[in-house]
């Protein structure tokens, strides 16, 4: 019983990361001119991928 409460707490600080990772990402998304929300939420499920396709995708050219 207590290694499963000590489970779950390990969890957390790796939830808090990935939540910072997600929020960073949507501040780059925004910086090369793409949805930040999107962004976001697309990172929640990809995490550190999402983060290397926004650093390498090309900034949206204005119209």
């Amino acid at each position: 019983m207590i290694a499963a409460i000590e489970l779950g707490t390990a969890s957390a600080p790796y939830a808090v990361g990935w939540f910072t990772l997600a929020l960073i990402n949507a501040g780059l998304a925004q910086g090369k001119g793409r949805s930040g929300l999107a962004w976001w939420a697309l990172s929640l499920f990809l995490g550190p991928v999402a983060t290397l396709l926004v650093v390498l995708l090309d900034p949206v050219k204005p119209k």
